[in-house]
């Protein structure tokens, strides 16, 4: 299976649901979206394809968000995705692609909707069990 991460290093999120997607036995594409963001065409792939509008793409905390003027309700969607291209830590993250979709992976068990059945237990960094001894997944 193939698979696409557009990850932070620095968000436990991402870091959580890069390592699910290996612990499938999986190694992804990692891109950077930091170093490297997506162009305006594959930004709105990501999006449609996670079945989000702009605006829930976009990462409030941690993010000029306010200082920009974001949380504008009058802003339009291009408005917004200028914003995010140009300013990348705004596209919110994780985003993976598989073979059976596109999720926002927030929180990161969201990645098991697209990776196959895991049966060896797997922990967060944090100590959160996600999939048990069992091979059973942990709501």
């Amino acid at each position: 299976m193939h698979a696409v991460i557009y990850h932070n290093a620095q968000c436990g999120t991402s870091r959580n649901t890069l390592a699910l997607i290996r612990h499938a036995g999986i190694e992804p594409q990692v891109i950077d979206y930091l170093r490297d963001p997506p162009s305006r065409e594959r930004l709105l792939e990501l999006i449609a394809g996670a079945g989000l509008s702009v605006r829930e793409a976009i990462r409030q905390n941690g993010t000029p968000y306010l200082d920009l003027g974001l949380d504008d309700p009058g802003l339009s969607d291009e408005a917004l995705l200028d914003a995010m291209l140009r300013t990348p830590i705004l596209i919110n993250r994780p985003f993976v692609q598989t073979d059976q979709g596109i999720r926002l992976c927030r929180p990161s068990e969201a990645v098991l909707d697209l990776l196959p059945p895991l049966t060896a237990p797997f922990v967060k960094e944090d100590g959160e069990v996600v999939i048990d001894r069992r091979g059973g997944r942990v709501r």
